[in-house]
């Protein structure tokens, strides 16, 4: 049994339908990246993951369990966690305090503050600053962390490279061996394939609202990735 099995999704904002039958896997303890271009229903999936879209129940199954209909709050009780497009920090708030946020499902892991900032040590640092006072990379290395302290066992994570430098990207992507070591599954969604490829033990392509490819990045030449990723 799959970690987390999508089978048929499809998903719509008002009359734009932008997931047309979705079916994806992630087994437990694996890297997964979802690739494609802007527009191509990757941050929709997340959503609809995380309960931010309501699916029909069955859709959407973690652990074994359909998912599809319930709200977000309860989603996260259930081991899954959303590091969203853009941080969404809380601005009024300073660093230790958005951690702290992502403790109020009250699941129990091994994501407490002390284990954060062994992972982010930029982040003790700055603990009692205002979020609005941190760089890109360290507001993205807090996002992440308040998901974590949520002890998911899932863990999506939209974009977390996007706008940053190449040497804070490496910084940020670093953590992932020691997120993983804590058992936690990873589901991302990136826009450098480059970076997605080297990261991921599986890769789904998406081109305007549906799987166009999936497989290891081994087994997925330049050519395939290509065509999966524009359609020509």
């Amino acid at each position: 049994m799959s970690l987390l099995e999508i089978r048929g999704l499809t998903a719509a904002y008002g009359d734009f339908q932008a997931l047309y039958g979705i079916d994806l896997k992630v087994e437990e303890g694996e890297t997964v990246a979802i690739i494609g271009a802007n527009g191509a229903g990757k941050t929709t999936l997340l959503r609809a993951i995380a309960g931010l879209l309501r699916t029909p129940p069955d859709c959407i199954r973690f652990d074994g369990a359909p998912i599809g209909s319930l709200a977000p709050s309860r989603i996260v009780r259930r081991g899954i966690a959303l590091v969203p497009e853009g941080r969404r920090l809380f601005p009024s708030l300073t660093v230790e305090e958005n951690l702290r946020m992502g403790a109020q499902s009250g699941r129990g892991g091994p994501w407490t503050l002390s284990r954060l900032y062994g992972l982010f040590p930029a982040l003790a640092a700055r603990r009692r600053a205002a979020a609005t006072a941190l760089s890109g990379g360290e507001q993205q290395m807090a996002a992440i962390g308040r998901a974590l302290m949520a002890n998911p066992r899932l863990l999506l994570c939209d974009e977390i490279s996007l706008g940053l430098a190449p040497r804070v990207i490496r910084d940020v992507y670093a953590a992932l061996p020691g997120i993983r070591a804590e058992g936690t599954t990873v589901l991302i969604v990136e826009q450098d394939t480059s970076r997605a490829l080297a990261e991921a033990d599986r890769v789904y392509c998406l081109q305007e609202g549906r799987v166009t490819l999936e497989g290891a990045p081994a087994a997925l030449t330049r050519e395939r990735i290509r065509l999966a990723y524009f359609g020509l």
